[in-house]
């Protein structure tokens, strides 16, 4: 009993420095990444509160997606995955974004990182842009990394510990070598 209650604390003090020494790596790769997104969260609390008058409308979708094709894929991609020119548009942050903090975005641009002002495109056809760009959703890859924010690697360690950990909880005496 006591074998296997130490092997359940050395797998969880495991577990959490591992997680943590993941969490530390890809800390720089997501501040960079956040500072690309940092936008959003500038835009002012009125402006984050608007409605998008066509939320639910399929057609807003449809046109948002023309005048993505006309104005936008050029730089972000034909389905906004971003690329060497702008961001992805199907990222958590522009994803979870009010559509009124997008819709402002599209207004005012980001002109230091080369995000047009499109203040000139009437309102309805900025609406159906936010339309386009919250239909499309979060890329699956993003996806997974919002649910788990370990690499393979550190689940890999994480599961070949607690198989060592277990089989000698189970039996000390008869340890076998595991390899992956």
């Amino acid at each position: 009993m006591k074998a296997c209650l130490a092997a359940l604390c050395i797998s969880a003090t495991l577990a959490a420095w591992s997680v943590r020494a993941s969490q530390d790596v890809d800390k720089s790769a997501k501040s960079a990444k956040s500072s690309v997104y940092s936008e959003i969260e500038k835009a002012p609390e009125k402006a984050r509160a608007k409605r998008n008058p066509f939320e639910q409308n399929p057609d807003a979708v449809a046109a948002g997606k023309n005048l993505f094709e006309q104005h936008c894929a050029e730089c972000h991609g034909e389905s906004a995955p971003g690329g060497k020119k702008a961001p992805s548009l199907r990222a958590v942050e522009v994803q979870s974004a009010p559509p009124g903090a997008v819709f402002w975005i599209l207004t005012n641009g980001v002109v230091r990182r080369g995000m047009p002002v499109w203040s000139k495109l009437p309102e309805p056809q900025r609406w159906q842009l936010v339309s386009y760009i919250k239909s499309l959703g979060v890329a699956s890859s993003e996806a997974a990394d919002a649910r788990w924010p370990c690499t393979f690697e550190v689940s890999r360690e994480l599961f070949v510990h607690f198989l060592l950990l277990a089989q000698h909880a189970i039996s000390p005496h008869h340890a076998l070598v595991w390899s992956f």
